[in-house]
């Protein structure tokens, strides 16, 4: 019984090591772009409402695409610095893209704007960066909508591989994304 006892704490202590390793290796893992969609089906805004978890792509009053998301670790209130876990709040825009991320792509969301780094530097701390709309880490698309069960990610918004491929050809670089918390 001891012996089947220490086999299982040893195999669950495995468990995370194994994941991290696979995680590490997975990054390599790119995935290549899909084409843009024509300027007429394009977003011309973002809508997130992380009580909700949803985010929407809108052109004009038009909703063009709805996504539940996954957000920050710790999903309440604004990011004020680096660290956190928290998913920004506020009016920003989708200003580069990358398709080698960790990540099954990426769109860098332009936070901290003028405000979140003067705040972030009169408190004398980082107000941190790297905030993406992204799909999975690269290696665990399998996962889909699973990821949904809880907040997961440092700050970041996420989709499925598949919501992101979507979500990348309609949101050219330069579209505004408002972040709404709750009010």
């Amino acid at each position: 019984m001891r012996r089947r006892l220490i086999g299982v704490v040893l195999l669950l202590a495995a468990i995370p090591v194994a994941a991290a390793a696979y995680t590490r290796a997975m990054r390599a893992a790119h995935g290549i772009p899909p084409a843009m969609a024509t300027a007429t089906a394009q977003a011309d805004r973002i809508v997130v409402d992380k009580p909700a978890r949803l985010m929407q792509l809108m052109r004009g009053d038009e909703v063009i695409g709805s996504y539940a998301i996954s957000l920050g670790a710790a999903p309440e209130g604004h990011k004020t610095r680096e660290g956190d876990e928290k998913t920004p709040e506020g009016s920003y825009v989708i200003d580069w893209r990358n398709d080698r991320s960790a990540a099954h792509l990426s769109l860098h969301i332009s936070y901290p704007n003028a405000a979140d780094s003067a705040a972030a530097d009169a408190r004398g701390e980082s107000p941190g960066g790297a905030i993406m709309i992204h799909g999975m880490l690269n290696g665990w698309g399998w996962l889909g909508g699973l990821h949904r069960a809880w907040d997961w990610t440092n700050g970041c918004i996420a989709v499925t591989d598949a919501e992101i491929r979507e979500i990348w050809s309609l949101v050219p670089n330069g579209t505004p994304i408002e972040i709404r918390g709750a009010t």
